[in-house]
């Protein structure tokens, strides 16, 4: 029950017992406990390094700290950790819509062009088509795989693959639920396009030969449009983007990895989203599955890790070493 606060099952059973009887020797816990005076030595040094126990007894002897004292100030510490996390997460937003708009406003200067609505930006797409020599990558978050997307791509990726071009596309791990999405996979891969899937994607990305990148101009609303860009430097950070979500992403057709502890790497993400106090409904754009879905398997989480919210399940996982 106290997992949260950094204090283990054992540990806990041992300040119950000195809470009971402040008189216990270390021998008589092991007896009571059925433990070693080993274990308990341990256990002692738990508590006293969480302040959970005080000396201020006329003959020396260690007295367990009420809980009404130590617990609530040890839940206070926790919960300002998160807050302060949280408002770190915040600051992080604020930064990153910051340098967008500083992006936004120095297009010019950064050799980008602005391409308003999804009918110029799918205009300009064909043309790069028809342009590209050797490489086109693209990370596709689920949102922007609609049908009309799907179709207006199609011949476009085949007949660059026609041509030598080697396509390398990441889709979003959720995509398994849509039957018209995996066939189109499935399709692709046939075709000799690359594709594997990682559970998030930042934003719908495509660059071309290393030397021009589409970005949206709202990464939730990808039928704004885009902005087209050029510059070396930004074009460059893109590419690394796609590597390291490329490296990490599963292979199409084979299943996802599972650890050591039966988390897949969608179910790991969404628990450090849980974790980083993120909202279900946050949780569920960001993997791109329904909000059920998200409710759904967070109570799974909560009741594998005894936990009685999800602020309590991400501390769990986190000592856990599940994230």
């Amino acid at each position: 029950m106290l997992a949260p606060l950094g204090i283990s099952e054992f540990t806990e059973s041992v300040y119950r017992a000195m809470l009971g009887d402040h008189t216990l020797s270390v021998q008589q816990l092991a007896e009571r406990l059925g433990s070693t005076e080993k274990r308990i030595r341990q256990a002692l040094d738990q508590l006293a390094a969480l302040s959970l126990l005080a000396d201020d007894e006329p003959d020396g002897t260690l007295r367990a700290v009420g809980p009404a004292v130590g617990l609530s100030a040890l839940l206070a510490q926790a919960e300002s950790e998160m807050q302060e996390r949280q408002r770190q997460i915040a600051a992080t937003r604020e930064a990153i819509a910051a340098i967008a708009l500083e992006q936004e406003r120095h297009t010019q200067r950064d050799n980008a062009m602005r391409l308003e609505g999804v009918d110029t930006v799918r205009g300009r797409i064909a043309q790069l088509a028809d342009t590209v020599r050797s490489e086109c990558l693209s990370l596709n978050p689920r949102s922007a795989q609609t049908p009309q997307a799907k179709s207006a791509s199609a011949a476009l990726n085949q007949q660059m693959i026609e041509r030598g071009v080697q396509l390398r596309c990441v889709y979003q791990e959720s995509y398994r639920n849509d039957p018209a999405l995996v066939a189109y996979a499935r399709w692709l891969t046939g075709i000799g396009g690359k594709l594997r899937t990682a559970s998030t994607i930042p934003m719908l990305t495509i660059v071309y030969d290393r030397e021009i990148a589409l970005l949206p101009l709202d990464p939730t609303d990808s039928t704004r449009g885009a902005v087209e860009v050029r510059s070396a430097g930004v074009v460059a950070a893109v590419y690394a983007l796609f590597e390291q979500i490329w490296a990490g992403a599963v292979p199409f057709g084979e299943t996802a990895p599972v650890d050591a502890n039966g988390l897949d790497p969608q179910a790991k993400q969404l628990i450090q989203l849980l974790a980083d106090g993120q909202t279900d409904e946050m949780a569920a754009r960001k993997l791109g599955v329904s909000l059920r879905t998200v409710r759904r398997m967070a109570a799974e989480f909560m009741d594998r890790l005894d936990a009685r919210s999800r602020f309590q399940a991400g501390l769990e996982a986190g000592r856990r070493g599940w994230i």
